[in-house]
């Protein structure tokens, strides 16, 4: 059932015109074999209640020699045939019987029925016959006489069964082309839903602003109203690009002046500074441009992920040095991924300031590559989470411990990195205690569009 709700339109359409077709073609045909069937049955009657009053006309009675006497022909040979399949008989049911020449040394059975009786019976070699049966009285006969006449059903049956053969035939030629029709049919009929979802296609490649809205009139009014939703949604990217970039040149100064007051400090305390005033106004320069071109999308390139890891992982060595950490990474030298270099740097260095923050000894940093997807693994051995933890641990500006410092939303900027580029994010706990977290990236390029 589940894999039926999620069917294509077309195809439940085609599943229910097949059901309509199995249900109503073999009913119309049962129906059409039966009243042909009764067609010429009735027919096939006639036919024999017209043989009969030949026969009643020719059926005479002698007082004087006291038999019965049949003086005519009934104009077709095969009742001078033995066992040809067409009879006729005379009898009292007692000692006056004369039959035709085909029936030579059988008997028809005979009912007491004053009325016409047509019914099937048993022949001479056991051949199946259509009888009709009729008693009448004769001047000088005390018993009434049962004149029967009867014809082999083969001719009958055959004509019923080369009729519902060519039925049926018919009925499965039909079935073909309906279906065939109803097919062509459908396929013109959502042709308008498959030009829809390719302007669809073309909107999130970036290949087009808006819907065709050139559709029958349910269609157009369905593409107007998500025309109208794109519209706003457009302004509204607008106006987050212009907030960021506000805020972004908004940094800008108070850089500059961090830098100028940076510069009289002594060399040792001024380079750690410079370099974290460097990741400053490279991670505003880059927010600067992604919101400068927000809501475009397009081909990622790669980037190496140890080359571009590198300065994040000397600074942050440098600082799990003073707070008595070890700070440990594996991530082979030739490793590309599919990631702007800015992204990579921001999702590892929150994970690993994350880590930092609660480890007590140790933090390690693990990236492999597997046939479909990249693995990255951060590790510390701190005190780690429940399960409750982890999933609150994931919501934007989030805090489980408010002594320690940071904005909390470490883990949410990580968590919206990830599904951009179409990842999963996991918490789990690691061994022997403490927290890992799991990023799964997908191993292919593929286009992205800025969220905001």
């Amino acid at each position: 059932m589940s894999r039926l709700s999620r069917a294509s339109i077309a195809t439940r359409l085609l599943l229910a015109s097949l059901l309509l077709i199995l249900l109503a073609l073999p009913l119309s045909g049962m129906a059409l074999a039966y009243h042909f069937r009764l067609s010429v049955t009735e027919a096939f009657d006639e036919r024999l209640d017209a043989l009969l009053k030949v026969v009643l006309a020719s059926v005479e009675y002698d007082p004087l020699e006291q038999v019965l006497q049949f003086d005519s022909t009934l104009g077709d040979p095969r009742f001078e045939q033995v066992f040809s399949g067409w009879y006729w008989q005379v009898s009292d049911g007692d000692s006056q019987v004369i039959t035709s020449r085909s029936l030579w040394d059988q008997r028809l059975p005979v009912t007491n029925q004053r009325q016409i009786s047509v019914r099937d019976e048993h022949g001479p070699r056991d051949s199946r016959l259509r009888v009709i049966e009729r008693d009448i009285r004769l001047a000088g006969l005390d018993a009434p006489l049962h004149v029967s006449v009867a014809l082999e059903r083969s001719e009958l049956d055959a004509e019923i069964r080369r009729f519902q053969q060519l039925l049926a035939a018919a009925l499965l030629g039909l079935g073909i082309v309906l279906l065939l029709a109803l097919a062509a049919q459908i396929r013109w009929g959502l042709a308008p839903l498959r030009r829809m979802r390719n302007n669809l296609r073309r909107v999130e490649a970036g290949d087009a602003e808006r819907l065709d809205t050139m559709l029958p009139a349910e269609l157009a009014q369905l593409a107007g109203t998500m025309n109208g939703v794109l519209d706003r949604d457009r302004r509204l990217i607008e106006r987050s690009r212009h907030t960021a970039g506000n805020l972004a040149h908004a940094l800008k100064t108070p850089l500059s002046v961090l830098r100028l007051k940076v510069a009289g400090l002594p060399e040792e305390t001024r380079e750690p500074l410079l370099i974290e005033l460097a990741r400053i106004d490279a991670a505003v320069r880059h927010h600067l441009a992604r919101a400068s071109t927000a809501g475009d999308s397009g081909w990622l390139g790669t980037v190496n992920v140890a080359h571009t890891l590198a300065p994040l992982l000397e600074g942050l060595t440098r600082l799990a040095e003073r707070r008595g950490l070890v700070l440990e990474s594996d991530i082979p030298a030739s490793l590309a991924l599919s990631m702007e270099a800015q992204d990579l740097q921001e999702l590892v260095g929150n994970l690993l300031d994350n880590a930092l923050r609660w480890a007590e000894r140790r933090v390690t940093l693990h990236i492999a590559c597997d046939a479909d997807q990249h693995r990255l693994q951060v590790s510390d051995d701190g005190p780690g989470m429940s399960t409750e933890q982890r999933s609150e641990a994931l919501m934007r500006g989030s805090r489980l411990d408010e002594r320690r410092s940071g904005s909390g939303l470490g883990l949410a900027i990580v968590a919206d990195l990830v599904e951009l580029y179409g990842g999963q994010l996991a918490l789990k706990q690691a061994s022997p205690h403490g927290l890992r977290v799991e990023v799964t990236l997908p191993a292919t390029p593929h286009a992205i569009r800025d969220p905001r």
